[in-house]
């Protein structure tokens, strides 16, 4: 296994330095760089972390991305070691004495200036300082990136000698940079200036964002490959690009999520994912040789079963059925490399629909009530069930830089030149992950309706042929082929609304709500037409019942309307209404933040795909959306009745 190898392991204050589960997960995941109180720092590959993890469980989940477990290093004194960092970027300087230079050369001078006892009991700077002027250094503001997912520091000293004001300069031998604002103040990266005492060279930034700037330094400079999470060096080749350390395009996570469904809710399945003897028998398979796996485990699974049924007080015999399945079906579907985000959730919808009978199980993380839809009087309505209790597991699989990566693929695919960097090295067993429980109201629409909408209103497929042409141009478009159907964006969109809506009258806020989008491709067999707004939180906060409450018949008939009602006109109308495509790479029509956008944890696809058009109607054609001719009756009912 090429698992890397840390020098020093140095302990970090544990309050000034800590942050929640679910944000080592998303923003502060493997690869991204966390600001704290006096320096920046990056999250490092989990085999460097902890060997002590808190284990998670998800059979679904853990089938699919070939794991036994997800896992989290616990805030308790039982990991002294928790979640480990290394320093990027390592260029600093003093906002006194401006002098600018790598952190190694901060602290050689350190240990040259500093007193024995300072040394003896700080020998690696934890908190680096300029020794001369007693003040905290400030980490570099500019790094490089590349599509690739490789970063380093940018390249101060080559630019300060190529870009010089008088003309190109050769590298001196002993490049000596500050760090200046200019003598004029001008405002921009005209005034912010990179000057080498040495030589007496001097450059501004000005220019240093461009896409081509790399290209046009010297020496043909091209990405180094250095992967800091790691402290590796891979062969690139391609060209970087200049990125602030703090833009939220220096780092995407690849987040894969799941809700925990019977049978895998089941009091007892759960039960024994959480035994203190399931987590050794994992550790012991773990060790095993592939071609002999299967056959141990079967020698030992009697008694294993028998261990694990006295631990948890369950009969032996149920525990070794759920045991079978668990280790010997583990990896049926990990070789789909293709699996899907849709194809996944087909268990999912069966068991918010209902397919899955509530007796059959005794379920601890799965709660589910049908409502009587003939109460609600929403057109295309088929079923409304409130969801008082469900698990989530979040996994972090890999990050991309640059270019967010496509959620419409569960594995990490890390493979091919679409910019995914794994977090783990293929033979680690696991992935970081956290799991949240929360409640949720799930509807599904008729997809009859839908589709017979869709062939009668010719804006529906006009408007989902022009976001289909411009995502096939895009990015993604470039590694992954699929159409996105009306039904997808109408689902989508009306997912958004309601969002934007139910933060006003269930109490969360939007970012605290979150959506799954239950959608089948047109040429799969397996019809879904369903949307979940849920809320799921580490804490007691995702299940106060709030948002379960708004899904009754006496609450969301109401909000459904005023959602729909606020989204006919936009603030930022006729210009949003009229847009043939806004947003990261044109590729919605008319939302913007005005009126659909959401924050992007909440959404499924990082704000795309939307289009309130199919929804309520555009300017040319009112009748275009799904529900134009609903609001006109709900509106003109309204008046008579002076509501």
């Amino acid at each position: 296994m090429d698992i890397p190898i840390a020098k020093d392991f140095v302990p970090l204050n544990k309050i000034t330095h800590n942050i929640r589960s679910g944000q080592a997960v998303m923003e502060y995941g493997v690869g991204a760089m966390v600001d704290f109180v006096d320096q920046t720092l990056m999250t490092t590959t989990p085999e460097l972390w902890d060997e002590s993890i808190v284990h998670i469980h998800d059979e679904r989940l853990e089938r699919i991305l070939g794991v036994d477990f997800f896992g989290m290093p616990g805030g308790k004194d039982e990991y002294p070691k928790g979640i480990t960092y290394t320093r990027f970027p390592q260029w600093y300087f003093c906002p006194r004495c401006r002098r600018f230079q790598p952190l190694k050369e901060w602290i050689i001078e350190y240990r040259r200036k500093a007193t024995s006892k300072k040394k003896e009991k700080d020998p690696h700077m934890k908190r680096p300082r300029c020794l001369d002027c007693k003040t905290d250094l400030v980490p570099a503001r500019i790094v490089v990136a590349c599509k690739n997912g490789h970063i380093d520091d940018f390249p101060w000293v080559e630019w300060a000698h190529e870009k010089n004001m008088g003309g190109a300069k050769p590298l001196c031998n002993n490049p000596i940079l500050k760090f200046e604002t200019g003598a004029n103040t001008t405002a921009g990266l005209e005034g912010l200036v990179i000057r080498c005492d040495s030589c007496k060279a001097k450059a501004t930034l000005f220019g240093s964002f461009d896409k081509d700037a790399m290209e046009r330094l010297g020496n043909n400079y091209t990405c180094s490959g250095f992967m800091p999470w790691k402290n590796q060096h891979v062969p690139c080749g391609c060209t970087p690009q200049a990125v602030q350390r703090g833009a939220s395009k220096i780092y995407f996570p690849k987040v894969v999520s799941s809700l925990v469904i019977p049978p895998y809710s089941d009091l007892i399945n759960t039960s024994i994912e959480n035994s203190k003897r399931y987590a050794e028998c994992l550790t012991i398979i773990n060790d095993y040789e592939p071609d002999e796996k299967e056959s141990k485990i079967r020698a030992r699974l009697d008694k294993w079963a028998n261990e694990i049924a006295k631990q948890i007080a369950r009969d032996p015999l149920a525990v070794k059925r759920i045991l079978e399945r668990k280790l010997f079906e583990k990896n049926s579907d990990s070789d789909n490399e293709l699996m899907t985000s849709q194809r996944y959730r087909n268990e999912e919808y069966d068991a918010l629909t209902g397919a899955i009978s509530a007796e059959t199980f005794d379920g601890s993380d799965f709660v589910r009530e049908e409502q009587c839809v003939d109460l609600y009087h929403i057109p295309g309505l088929k079923r409304v069930a409130l969801v008082h209790k469900v698990r989530e597991v979040r996994v972090l699989t890999a990050f991309s830089r640059l270019n967010p990566p496509d959620v419409y693929i569960m594995k990490d695919q890390t493979e091919g030149g679409n910019g995914l960097i794994s977090v783990k090295e293929p033979e680690s067993n696991w992935y970081p992950g956290y799991e949240v429980r929360g409640e949720g109201i799930f509807l599904e629409f008729d997809d009859e309706e839908i589709n017979q909408w869709s062939l009668k209103t010719s804006d529906s497929g006009d408007r989902s042929a022009i976001l289909n042409e411009q995502y096939s141009s895009s990015y993604q478009g470039q590694f992954l082929a699929r159409e996105i159907s009306s039904k997808f964006i109408l689902l989508h969109t009306l997912s958004h609304l309601l969002i934007r809506q139910l933060s006003f009258e269930c109490g969360y806020t939007a970012a605290s709500l979150r959506e799954r989008i239950y959608c089948n491709l047109p040429t799969e067999d397996y019809i879904m037409s369903g949307i979940l707004i849920y809320t799921a939180s580490g804490d007691s906060e995702g299940t106060l019942g709030g948002l379960v409450r708004q899904g009754r018949s006496d609450c969301l008939p109401r909000t459904f309307f005023k959602a729909l009602e606020t989204a006919k006109w936009c603030s930022n109308d006729p210009v949003c209404i009229q847009s043939h495509g806004q947003g990261r790479e044109s590729l919605n029509l008319a939302a913007c933040h005005a009126c659909t956008l959401l924050p992007e944890t909440s959404c499924e696809e990082f704000n795309v795909f939307l289009d309130r058009g199919l929804v309520i109607g555009t300017l040319k054609n009112e009748l275009a959306g799904f529900f134009s001719e609903w609001l006109i009756e709900r509106r003109s009912m309204n008046k008579k009745t002076g509501e």
